[in-house]
């Protein structure tokens, strides 16, 4: 039996879906800006989910929103939408921010192996069905109109505050702004009324505006998924408001609990703090690649701590993942060759020990630590096995990667010389030498990659 720990209860259940194709919604990125490590932690743990729902069986209808539209720059539906913000810091159009933000998501997220959702679902590409949302809240009583948009009303829902802590005054004031003609301070917006000059508008029957933030997970999920959700996965920081409003709208909506498990990620620390522009330590991929590392190094550190738990990033912490990885590897490949030595009792007690531990919610170090026990044992290809079997959880590289010899190097580094003098025909001929000796060359503008052929 699995287990997960739902935020919503504050306690650890036994995870049973409502069928035998497991419902997952996962909040994804607002697209404005290059991810950072602190982002990647929580598609991680989306992953990590996804790949153990796998092993244990179960298929997935999964879906992802890519938030290019309505975020503002403050949780208390103040300032103005972050796609604005990175429009006019570019220069360019929040089209082209959007489409350009998405494609390097898609491409850091592939980098570090994530296993990506069934759907991934743009919030521009659900405006029709936002508004019908919308008017559906309206229709029920749990929204009004203002000059400004539309808002819910949150003491119309008994049920608000249940999964990030109770409402009180105390913490009214994070949430006041403004617009004087709100009903409550925590009330928040479903639709922005658009000034001219905003760029990303459509029309409503409110007027011509924009979606809020919020809104658009719950219509997303009502799109994909239905009105029962099985898992809702997202970044600790989203549980007190984001998330509290999307139980508000779409339990509102519907007229019962939709999401069954809520489960959140907790923070990424960097150097024991937070991470912050700032502070220039808000690191992406590139920025580990720089200073030596592999995106594999960070997924590796990912699994040393529980996802529940804050993770403090330092590079030093990184160094230590990578020669860990490293290791790791080493000790699989060296038991591909091997006999045939351990028992079958001893293999079905460690896929025993790992099974148990990845279904006690998502103990990643602790099968980490078994995977560490068995390849301890005498080289054996059963283990290699069972180690090729465990990494369907643990999405790493066991290629083994063939050194190439220094004369193709040689080879190959005057043939890159060559070019750069324009001496096409020795760069031809250098080519062909090295391709005659079973290698091929790739160019790019960074320069070039030798591979077996």
């Amino acid at each position: 039996m699995i287990k997960f720990f739902n935020s919503l209860t504050k306690r650890k259940e036994d995870f049973s879906p409502s069928s035998d194709v497991v419902k997952m919604y996962s909040c994804g990125p607002t697209v404005y800006s290059y991810p950072h490590i602190g982002n990647m932690r929580a598609y991680l743990f989306m992953d990590n989910i996804r790949r153990v729902l796998k092993y244990n069986g179960y298929k997935i209808d999964g879906v992802i929103n890519i938030t290019d539209v309505g975020h503002l720059t403050s949780d208390a539906d103040e300032g103005e939408d972050k796609m604005l913000v990175a429009s006019q810091r570019e220069h360019k159009s929040p089209w082209e921010i959007a489409k350009f933000y998405t494609e390097i998501f898609f491409q850091e997220a592939k980098k570090l192996n994530i296993d990506m959702p069934e759907h991934v679902a743009p919030a521009t590409s659900v405006i029709n069905e936002i508004i019908k949302f919308v008017q559906g809240l309206i229709d029920k009583g749990l929204a009004y109109i203002t000059s400004k948009g539309v808002y819910y009303d949150i003491s119309k829902f008994p049920g608000y505050g249940k999964l990030g802590g109770a409402v009180d005054s105390k913490m009214a004031g994070a949430r006041i702004d403004v617009d004087e003609e709100k009903h409550n301070p925590y009330d928040f917006v479903l639709w922005v009324k658009a000034p001219k000059e905003h760029i990303m508008k459509w029309d409503s029957p409110w007027g011509i505006g924009y979606p809020g933030w919020h809104i658009e997970c719950s219509v997303i999920g009502n799109k994909y998924l239905g009105e029962y959700i099985d898992i809702h996965t997202g970044g600790v920081d989203h549980k007190t408001i984001h998330h509290e409003n999307e139980i508000a709208q779409s339990d509102g909506l519907c007229g019962h609990q939709v999401v069954k498990f809520w489960m959140h990620v907790e923070f990424l620390q960097v150097d024991g703090g937070k991470m912050g522009k700032s502070l220039n330590n808000m690191y992406t991929l590139d920025d580990l690649k720089a200073k030596g590392f592999e995106p594999e190094d960070f997924r590796y550190f990912y699994f040393n701590a529980h996802y529940s738990k804050q993770q403090n990033f330092t590079f030093e912490a990184l160094k230590g993942a990578q020669n860990g990885l490293k290791s790791f590897k080493n000790l699989v490949l060296s038991h591909k060759n091997g006999a045939n030595d351990v028992s079958n009792e001893k293999i079905e007690e460690y896929k025993n020990e790992f099974l148990q531990a990845i279904n006690d919610d998502l103990n990643m170090p602790k099968a980490l630590a078994v995977c560490q026990k068995m390849l301890k044992e005498n080289k054996s290809v059963k283990i290699y096995q069972t180690m090729i079997e465990f990494n369907r959880v643990l999405g790493f590289d066991f290629v083994e990667k063939e050194e190439i010899p220094e004369e193709i190097k040689i080879l190959a580094q005057n043939r890159w010389q060559a070019k750069q003098n324009r001496d096409f025909a020795l760069a031809d001929k250098l080519r062909k030498d090295i391709l005659d000796k079973g290698y091929l060359i790739k160019d790019s503008k960074e320069g070039f990659v030798i591979e077996k052929a």
